[in-house]
């Protein structure tokens, strides 16, 4: 069997008993994450890792994060909009199940060797409908909001306002929250402007670096 065969096999096997099994039940998510080829977005080095039901390091305080967590986040900000905001571009894996759910898709990233990876990486697969740009993501994305969706892969002390602004009214914002002991937020914002929140439970993601924090 050559490797793509194999890891197509392992990539059914993490849908099956690392995504299904948990309970991730939307059918367009399930089906990005047996199409995405998580190995080619790891170095070659922890390729035989990419689908272990964990996070993975990828240097410079980077990590990808656990298939399961990709895809809980993915599914929690589907509401049959068009629209999605990836903050955090980092190995591209996210942003490209987000344009697998998504018919358009914005992705910041303030480090530009990550940016410049993910786009090559992201356009070379042939997703066409994704914008890059480098930037502090606490800011957002003014200029093509609003957005439908919202996924943040790093976390804040609190959600940060910008991204609640840039909401379309039926959005959603998902995003860890919290220094040591982190939970996972989802934001809603409702037809008349407010917004609505819950918790989905302990995550562990890298700190979101912002221009404010002396980064850039």
């Amino acid at each position: 069997m050559n490797d793509e065969a194999t890891y197509a096999e392992q990539r059914l096997e993490m849908v099956h008993t690392q995504i299904e099994a948990r309970g991730i039940r939307d059918p367009r998510v399930l089906a990005a994450a047996r199409r995405v080829a998580r190995h080619q977005f790891v170095p070659g080095a922890l390729r035989e890792h990419a689908y272990a039901d964990r996070s993975l390091r990828l240097g410079e305080g980077q990590s990808i994060s656990q298939p399961y967590v990709v895809a809980l986040m993915t599914e929690l900000v589907q509401n049959g909009g068009a629209r999605a905001l990836d903050v955090g571009s980092g190995s591209g894996y996210q942003t490209a199940l987000l344009a697998e759910t998504f018919a358009q898709v914005w992705s910041i990233e303030i480090d530009p060797e990550l940016l410049e990876t993910a786009r090559a990486r992201l356009c070379g697969l042939g997703y066409a409908q994704i914008e890059f740009q480098r930037g502090d993501g606490s800011g957002g994305w003014p200029e093509a909001a609003p957005f439908d969706a919202i996924v943040v892969a790093c976390a804040a002390a609190e959600v940060p306002e910008p991204l609640v602004a840039q909401l379309a009214p039926g959005g959603r914002l998902v995003m860890p929250i919290g220094a040591r002991h982190q939970e996972l937020v989802v934001v809603e914002k409702l037809p008349d402007g407010s917004t609505r929140r819950r918790s989905e439970g302990a995550v562990a993601f890298v700190p979101m670096l912002t221009k404010r924090a002396g980064t850039e």
